[in-house]
């Protein structure tokens, strides 16, 4: 019995070995999503700069768009942030803001201080829409296609990279379909 309980590190060490070879090669930053091919969850949230205005799926009718969760608590939004107004700016990208889990004032005055890039804000304070969505945290960026489907989830900071490299040929290639 006591030569029996000798092998139980070697199995555990085994087993180790093996769930950590099966994780080699995988991107930590591509997490699938469920919602990939279908609308964006029903919501009807506050606009943040108007909390008098609703707004609903709607918002993304019409044209190919990218979905930003954002919070001022987030130190990668922060990171992001210069390069999501040079998007809207100088690419003319059409972001939607769904400001996650955050404080409005600190939020609007982020925005009044850093330059706003969406044409659209959502306020999800206590973090609905993004439950729905399946956010682990912010950044999260969706790119959705004219007809509110889900196309794509990027986790992590925007930025020149990942706009030329995946989300710019995704924005051509749905707005292409649409």
């Amino acid at each position: 019995m006591k030569r029996l309980l000798l092998f139980i590190p070697v199995v555990l060490a085994i087993t180790l070995g093996v769930v950590m070879y099966s994780g080699i090669g995988k991107d930590p930053m591509h997490l699938d999503s469920a919602l990939i091919g279908k609308p964006v969850p029903a919501f009807e949230l506050a606009q943040l700069e108007n909390p008098d205005v609703m707004l609903r799926n709607d918002v993304f009718s019409g044209q190919v768009s990218l979905l930003n969760v954002w919070g001022t608590w987030c130190p990668a939004c922060r990171d992001e942030h210069s390069d999501l107004v040079w998007l809207a700016e100088e690419k003319g990208v059409h972001i939607i803001g769904l400001n996650y889990k955050d404080n409005r004032e600190q939020a609007l005055e982020w925005l009044q201080t850093l330059g706003n890039p969406y044409s659209v804000n959502l306020f999800d304070p206590s973090g609905r829409l993004g439950f729905d969505l399946g956010v682990y945290g912010a950044p999260e960026t969706y790119v959705v296609d004219a007809d509110g489907i889900v196309r794509y989830r990027h986790v992590g900071v925007v930025n020149e990279k990942v706009w030329n490299e995946t989300l710019e040929p995704l924005l051509q290639k749905f707005s292409r379909e649409g």
